[in-house]
């Protein structure tokens, strides 16, 4: 990755991890923690990987991306805001009765496929986007994300049995291994580890990679549209609330909004780095 596309991508992940906490913030409620970790992949699927189109947001021919661990959803509204889907003022209006963004994403907003929220669902309706692009011979690839506390949902093997089994090579799942969910530790709460084993005993080929470096996010995106006749787990290591100093690695700020001062603390933080990267772009 040359250091211009580095750079760039940097500065639109930390506009993302702004509108996070500006949507949290305002909506005083939401998941932070975990929005903030897949902040960076975001920004790596919609300025570089997905084939998707704004002015088009329904377009048959673009990629489909769907967020099964909809709770997260201040991560997708923000990355969408910043590749030009709505305003990113929108952010300010998070869960508010009537506003466009609400709680877990839904399809009726720009850019949204799929509506998710109850956990497991969503990966088997990227199943369902896939095989569909299959039978009728279409060029669109499928991307999921999911949580690794997600995974320990039934629902989530029964989706990954029939990936392989129909060869859904156009199907590509992220599994967003934190190491934390609402309750604790995953390894403490209801452990799926080894999480690469076992999709790679459902039959997926599997990638590992650092979910904060772009160069080794783009290595394991690059080698996933290399594999034919198998659906590709991702399993990204990533640190729940990165970006923010005080949220990050903190059970805590899974589904807990910043109060005034806190706020204000993690926006001159973000606010820090966007100049830190603007004066050497």
């Amino acid at each position: 990755m040359d250091d211009l596309l580095l750079k760039n991508l940097q500065i639109h992940a930390c506009h993302v991890r702004m509108g996070i906490i500006e949507g949290v913030y305002h909506a005083k409620s939401g998941h932070p923690g975990g929005s903030l970790s897949i902040a960076d992949l975001l920004t790596y699927l919609y300025f570089t990987r997905l084939n998707v189109y704004p002015d088009q947001p329904d377009l048959p021919e673009r990629d489909r991306f769907v967020l099964s661990k909809g709770h997260t959803a201040p991560a997708l509204y923000a990355t969408l805001a910043e590749r030009g889907f709505f305003p990113m003022e929108e952010m300010k209006s998070l869960r508010h009765i009537g506003a466009m963004l609400q709680g877990h994403p839904c399809i009726t907003i720009p850019g949204v496929d799929m509506s998710s929220g109850s956990l497991g669902q969503g990966i088997s309706a990227a199943c369902g986007m896939a095989l569909a692009g299959k039978h009728r011979g279409d060029n669109y690839r499928v991307y999921t994300v999911l949580g690794d506390g997600e995974i320990e949902e039934g629902q989530v093997w029964e989706a990954a049995m029939f990936a392989a089994h129909y060869g859904l090579d156009n199907l590509t799942a992220i599994i967003d291994n934190n190491g934390l969910q609402i309750d604790g530790k995953i390894t403490e709460v209801c452990s799926p580890e080894p999480i690469p084993d076992k999709f790679a005993a459902f039959g997926w080929h599997v990638i590992t990679m650092d979910a904060h470096d772009f160069n080794d996010i783009d290595r394991a995106f690059r080698e996933a549209e290399r594999v034919t006749q198998q659906p590709v787990a991702i399993i990204q290591h990533s640190i729940k609330g990165k970006g923010v100093s005080f949220m990050e690695n903190q059970v805590g700020w899974h589904g807990t909004a910043p109060n005034a001062e806190q706020y204000e603390k993690a926006m001159a933080e973000l606010t820090a780095e966007l100049n830190r990267l603007e004066a050497q772009a």
